[in-house]
């Protein structure tokens, strides 16, 4: 069986890291499976969906380490045909990418301890975002 649910976000972009972990298992408590697989989806091509230790530091050097990876202020081919200034957005969810898939058992998510799901918005602007979450079991 396949159910499948939504949540919204309104965020700040400018890689704004949200824990959605509650959301998502929220979504497949509600499913009404017991054991099978959550797809977590980011609709949008600026933002990105994976798994972090949800904390000050970490949520820093995850900034951080956009900043130095995918810089802001260089020149990006989309921002010369768009104009929208977002070029280094895109570029950065695509290496984060737009879903994950966790595993459930007796519908409970099998994270780890120190293990949320997290979206994190790359966009240069705030926003209104849907993920989708996508349970598949029984």
């Amino acid at each position: 069986m396949i159910v499948t649910g939504q949540f919204h976000l309104r965020t700040q972009g400018n890689g704004e890291v949200h824990d959605v972990t509650g959301e998502v298992a929220d979504a497949v408590r509600t499913s009404g499976l017991n054991d099978g697989i959550a797809t977590v989806f980011v609709q949008g091509s600026t933002g990105a969906v994976s798994t972090v230790e949800y904390e000050p530091g970490l949520v820093a050097d995850l900034r951080d380490y956009f900043d130095r990876a995918v810089p802001p202020d260089i020149p990006y081919q989309h921002d010369r045909r768009w104009h929208d200034g977002n070029g280094h957005s895109h570029v950065r969810a695509t290496l984060l990418g737009p879903s994950l898939t966790v595993p459930f058992v007796q519908g409970r998510l099998t994270l780890g301890t120190w293990q949320q799901i997290v979206f994190v918005d790359f966009d240069v602007r705030p926003r209104n975002r849907t993920l989708v979450v996508q349970a598949m079991g029984e």
